[in-house]
């Protein structure tokens, strides 16, 4: 499978004639393969990006901001369980936002998000993230009154410069920024909802928010919409992901991500010469201790 090439295929990096309904939820990009062999793909480019990030981590220069938007049902959570399976957690975290407090309130609209950006060497995943700001707040602008931000017709051309110009800084000073909205039709996401009714291992997911929320659908895709065209750019690529199938959905973030990666080639750091002699002269001490060379080892 040609990863750079299905990664470019959802790629928006430059987002002034993005068209959302240009984005079929349905497409697979004509990949002819069952559920097995998707599987197959996934583990093999899940087993590339462990051993990418174990580099990534040890060479401590760039860091990775994962930021995952969708409606809900679309597939967030599980895209992270089997996306990023098998990271270490010493360089890995996810965050996800929910409405925010009281303390976060007292602050600007972005500065929650950027006290929980990942350090060098570490991947973060936003699960919902400072867009919630151009979605939610802009779909139900009363939530303004808890920010005490006062609405003017160019709030949200305003918002978006903020964003523009924060994710550029973090590009500029070392921190790879990836998006993923995972577009799923508004009929995908009833049949999800009534699968979490159906199974009682999934009814701790069900939220009657959830249908008053579908009741603004259109509203809130004409905001994705305007968003991935306003902060869509090369330091900060959109992937539009077609999501009513999870299996492709899963596929390109993993192509994505491991693209990213690919291209970033970290490397374990080389050793300084004092400490190779360092490690000379504990390897003596330590074979000493041993009574010579432990078995195995030349």
């Amino acid at each position: 499978m040609d990863v750079a090439k299905l990664a470019a295929r959802h790629r928006v990096d430059d987002g002034k004639s993005f068209r959302l309904d240009s984005v079929d939820p349905f497409d697979h990009d004509g990949i002819d393969i069952v559920k097995d062999e998707a599987k197959d793909y996934l583990a093999a480019n899940v087993a590339e990006l462990r051993d990418l990030q174990e580099k990534l981590y040890a060479e401590r220069r760039t860091s990775v901001l994962i930021i995952l938007q969708a409606m809900d049902t679309a597939g967030k959570d599980s895209a992270i369980e089997h996306v990023m399976t098998g990271m270490n957690p010493q360089g890995f975290q996810i965050r996800s936002f929910k409405a925010p407090s009281h303390a976060e309130l007292d602050h600007d609209f972005l500065w929650r998000h950027a006290v929980a950006l990942p350090a060098r060497g570490h991947i973060g995943i936003f699960n919902r993230s400072h867009y919630e700001e151009v979605l939610v707040v802009r779909v139900h602008p009363e939530l303004l009154e808890n920010q005490r931000v006062a609405y003017e017709p160019s709030l949200w051309k305003k918002r978006f410069k903020s964003i523009r110009n924060f994710e550029r800084h973090l590009s500029r000073n070392g921190t790879i920024v990836l998006k993923f909205f995972l577009h799923i039709t508004a009929d995908e996401q009833a049949r999800r909802l009534l699968d979490r009714i159906d199974t009682q291992a999934k009814h701790w997911k069900f939220e009657l928010g959830d249908l008053k929320e579908r009741d603004r659908w259109e509203d809130y895709m004409a905001a994705y919409d305007d968003l991935v065209r306003n902060t869509a750019r090369d330091y900060a690529p959109w992937y539009v992901v077609p999501s009513n199938n999870k299996w492709y959905s899963r596929l390109v973030i993993s192509c994505a991500i491991l693209e990213a990666l690919r291209r970033l080639d970290p490397h374990f750091p080389d050793a300084e010469l004092s400490d190779l002699e360092g490690m000379k002269q504990a390897r003596e001490r330590l074979e000493g201790e041993l009574g010579g060379a432990p078995e195995g080892v030349p």
